[in-house]
């Protein structure tokens, strides 16, 4: 079934840290938008997702599409905004049911352990301990999350649901729903030639 941006707009979210309050149709009203559901501030997988988005914030702002983080709620967000995992503006749902309109499912304590174990979920969480992410207890663990990508005026271009704690859209996909993919080899190169400088200049 298609979802409804009317009813998914009227739904409101709380900016971070500031804490004003907006409804999500003001996201896209009068620009594209990308915004991510993060299933959980203190997820690995979330700080993962976030840090591998940053290879194309870039084109994203430099092409006015607004970059949007949201938290099912406010638990972890500080430690997740000091860690700088995210390069766009960040808020958490007023009402968590805003999820489930969206169709993002819910695991249970079983399941969810479960699917830690899965060989995805595995590779991401040796991943994020190798760049160092971490990780925190706080918060909803059974919830998951996704993204939706919206042109401006509302239309729905991709609405992402995750099949599990690891999934998330890629940066290709982002932009290419964008018409941005001549964009993501040239930028994802530009980022890969300034951590290799960053490196350079740390093992000095």
């Amino acid at each position: 079934m298609a979802l409804d941006l009317t009813n998914i707009g009227a739904m409101k979210v709380v900016s971070l840290p500031g804490g004003e309050t907006s409804e999500l149709k003001n996201f896209w009203q009068d620009q594209n938008v990308a915004i991510v559901f993060f299933r959980r501030w203190g997820c690995i997988f979330c700080r993962l997702w976030a840090k591998e988005l940053d290879d194309i914030a870039r084109v994203l702002k430099n092409n006015n599409i607004r970059f949007i983080g949201v938290g099912v709620e406010e638990a972890g967000s500080k430690e997740f905004i000091d860690g700088k995992y995210f390069d766009g503006e960040l808020y958490y749902a007023q009402d968590r049911s805003i999820y489930q309109k969206l169709g993002f499912k819910r695991f249970n304590v079983v399941t969810i352990l479960t699917s830690l174990l899965w060989k995805q979920s595995r590779e991401a969480i040796a991943k994020g301990n190798k760049m160092g992410l971490g990780g925190d207890t706080k918060g909803d663990w059974v919830q998951t999350g996704g993204m939706l990508l919206i042109e401006k005026g509302g239309k729905l271009i991709n609405h992402f649901k995750q099949n599990g704690p690891s999934d998330h859209l890629s940066n290709e996909e982002i932009l290419k729903c964008f018409g941005l993919e001549h964009e993501y080899n040239a930028e994802t190169m530009a980022n890969k030639k300034r951590e290799d400088m960053e490196c350079s200049r740390d093992s000095k």
